[in-house]
């Protein structure tokens, strides 16, 4: 991609408004806050530190609003706790500009680094950057530096103690993540029924999972509804897909294909009733119809072979579903046996009659979240990892640091006043990838030309005192809260419109803040995109790197699979689900890969558009055949395996050299696999999931050499015969 169209897309995304669904009542408690603070502080104190309050008091309003399945009272008051350090060292260095600019520097390095932890860590430390840049401008001593400190603390915990006050749908974003998770599997069946092999998002299973990590205090509250339907919606994608497919389930033509398309659309029917019953708390409702359809497929005799075992399964897992949703959560006793209790007569699940014998029954657990004192090694392990040169997150914090440092001298060297907007306006738009840092600098100028224009003409037609500049900043976060998820420029034009109110409520002349902003603003955001251009991380040169940590994780995933049927007696239901997790993990780390590289001004290096969309398919079509041969693992009981066994062990040492040869650019050898393959169909001819599913991920593994052999320096060389 050119410059040129480069900057295009990104001045088009900085400058789209969404439309998305509102909270205004969030908004409200979050607008509530901030109101409550500068109000006290602007009663009992002085403006200045009824300013700093409000900077603390907005800052941890803000950081609820993130997606981060934390409780929202320990965000704000996270938040609280580093603006307060934060404002207090800075204060202790600002006399000197050396050593501020030392502590800029080193902190801003850290903060840069903390998107290693999380986004929302990321979002967190830009913002102790940002308030230190604005509160060690106001005038005050070591004890004003204290007090200003503590009053931001105390400014989190109003925040805090308003959340618990006032819950507004509480374990919300838990309840939608897992409707999303449900929802997305029954837009899956939908599709399924037109497109057997269609593609499937794991992103909202990813987003469920994350969800319901707990920490030990949150299990113990947790909502009944939110204990066990995640587990049954990662166990029926593969049903569903196994059941779609022609190659393992019911042909693709026929009477049989024409009940698989009823049972996936009474499927999409199910899950579509047990997400709405998470999303608002309410009952399942199921149309007589759908429970026709279900009650005939199990009774009846109209699909035979793998189809029929997958089509009971299936109905099994959405009895799971609703019962989990209907009925509180029972923690399963470990590994004794015993099943959970009955239904009751005429419910949900009693018309849902599962053939609960043909699986093994998973119990019902929660993931651990460690507390935010446990979270300090990950955090520590998580810097570590990305402390190297290579690191797009390492390189963010060297580009941030260097762009904050440049932004502090030059804002003190004009002869402006307010230099900290420079550096707090770099520090608030750069990201770790282009795309990001650019159409946040564009968003972040039109939106504060926008607000401090209109902030400032109210100024200059009303000149309302500090109670009313009071008021009109809490309508400008108040607006800014309930509108933020519609696009960064509406929220910069919010944030600019309050700040300006702020600085009146302290006296400053309303037409010198709007000429300093706009222009010091521009700086910031001209500094910030220089910086990403001159020191890049550019992510187009290492999709190979990618594509092969996708492969190996594929892999991984193939063997724990095929190992399953080659020794049913050892086979490990976890080993297959962490595997599992790494390649979809991988998967996702690919598609934000191209996502980000698609919109990188770099010429190709490493892998052609072509050869990326083929290789992508390639791989897409290996983790799709594992997962058809999971929904159909053997019973332990079962007979072993020596083809898949001797598949499985040529699989397995053909990959290493595959993903190196796809980092270094040379052909794929699949021979082993291929050869095993063929010994394999030679003995038992196309008989049995497993082998058929095979053959799916040798033509998925020979169309991976046969693209990637067509990339720049090399040519079609297919190992396939």
């Amino acid at each position: 991609m050119t410059w040129s169209k480069a900057l295009k897309d990104t001045v088009r995304t900085g400058l789209t408004v969404e439309r998305t669904k509102l909270q205004p009542l969030v908004a409200v408690r979050g607008a509530a806050g901030v109101a409550i603070v500068i109000g006290v502080v602007l009663w009992l104190a002085t403006p200045t530190l009824a300013v700093s309050s409000a900077f603390g008091a907005f800052a941890s309003a803000l950081v609820t609003f993130q997606r981060s399945w934390r409780p929202r009272p320990v965000l704000a008051l996270a938040v609280a706790a580093g603006l307060a350090i934060s404002t207090f060292l800075g204060y202790m260095a600002a006399a000197d500009h050396l050593a501020f600019a030392v502590l800029l520097a080193v902190w801003t390095l850290f903060a840069g680094m903390a998107w290693a932890v999380g986004p929302v860590s990321g979002m967190v430390a830009t913002q102790t950057v940002a308030v230190m840049l604005i509160t060690v401008t106001l005038p005050t001593s070591v004890a004003g530096a204290l007090l200003h400190a503590g009053i931001i603390v105390c400014a989190g915990v109003v925040q805090a103690a308003l959340i618990v006050l006032f819950p507004i749908r509480p374990w919300g974003l838990q309840r939608d993540a897992l409707a999303d998770a449900l929802a997305a599997e029954a837009d899956y069946a939908r599709r399924l029924r037109h497109d057997p092999v269609a593609r499937f998002d794991a992103q909202p299973l990813m987003d469920a999972r994350s969800a319901a990590e707990l920490t030990p205090r949150q299990a113990r509250n947790r909502p009944r509804q939110l204990g066990g339907p995640r587990g049954v919606a990662e166990r029926l994608r593969p049903v569903l897909a196994s059941l779609a497919d022609p190659v393992v389930g019911a042909p693709a033509e026929g009477p049989e294909r024409d009940h698989v398309r009823d049972l996936l659309a009474a499927a999409a029917t199910v899950l579509d009733a047990v997400a709405r019953s998470i999303r608002w708390g309410r009952p399942v409702r199921l149309p007589p119809e759908v429970m026709a359809v279900l009650e005939g497929a199990e009774s009846g005799s109209m699909l035979t072979g793998p189809a029929r075992r997958s089509a009971l399964r299936l109905i099994a897992l959405l009895a799971d579903a609703v019962e989990a949703t209907d009925e509180p959560v029972k923690e399963a006793p470990p590994a004794n046996g015993d099943r959970p209790p009955k239904p009751a007569k005429g419910s949900v699940k009693g018309s849902l009659k599962g053939s609960r014998n043909s699986r093994e029954k998973e119990p019902y657990r929660h993931l651990l979240r460690p507390t935010v004192p446990r979270l300090v090694p990950v955090g520590l392990r998580a810097l570590r990892r990305e402390a190297r040169w290579s690191s797009a997150i390492g390189r963010h914090a060297v580009r941030v640091a260097a762009v904050s440092l440049a932004g502090y001298a030059l804002g003190s060297a004009l002869p402006l006043g307010h230099g900290y907007w420079a550096p707090m306006t770099s520090v608030m738009v750069m990201r770790p990838d282009f795309g990001q840092t650019y159409s946040r600098g564009v968003a972040r100028f039109v939106g504060t030309l926008v607000g401090v224009f209109v902030g400032g003409l109210v100024m200059a037609l009303a000149h309302p005192g500090p109670w009313v500049c009071a008021a009109l900043a809490v309508v400008c976060i108040g607006l800014m809260y309930l509108l933020m998820r519609t696009g960064y420029s509406v929220a910069s034009a919010c944030i600019a419109a309050y700040v300006v109110f702020l600085l009146g409520i302290a006296g400053e002349g309303w037409s010198q803040t709007v000429e300093e902003r706009v222009i010091l603003t521009l700086l910031g955001g001209l500094l910030a995109m220089a910086a990403y251009a001159l020191f890049p991380a550019w992510e187009t040169p290492k999709l190979r790197d990618r594509l092969a940590d996708w492969l190996a994780a594929n892999g991984r995933y193939s063997l724990a699979v095929l190992d399953a049927f080659a020794r049913p007696a050892d086979r490990k239901p976890r080993r297959v689900r962490e595997a599992l997790l790494d390649a979809r993990a991988a998967r996702q780390a690919w598609d934000d890969a191209v996502a980000r590289a698609q919109r990188e001004p770099v010429r190709h290096r490493g892998i052609s558009r072509s050869a990326e969309r083929g290789a992508e398919a390639a791989l897409a079509t290996m983790g799709r055949t594992a997962m058809l041969m999971e929904a159909h693992l053997p019973d332990r009981d079962a007979t072993p395996s020596k083809e898949a066994e001797d598949f499985a062990a040529a699989l397995r040492a053909a990959l290493p050299e595959a993903v190196s040869a796809v980092r270094e650019r040379r052909d794929l050898d699949w021979s082993g696999p291929l050869q095993a393959y063929a010994a394999w169909q030679a003995r038992v001819g196309d008989e049995g999931v497993a082998v058929r599913a095979a053959e799916l991920l040798v033509d998925a593994l020979d169309e991976l050499a046969g693209v990637l052999s067509r990339g720049p320096g090399g040519r079609n060389r297919a190992r396939r015969k």
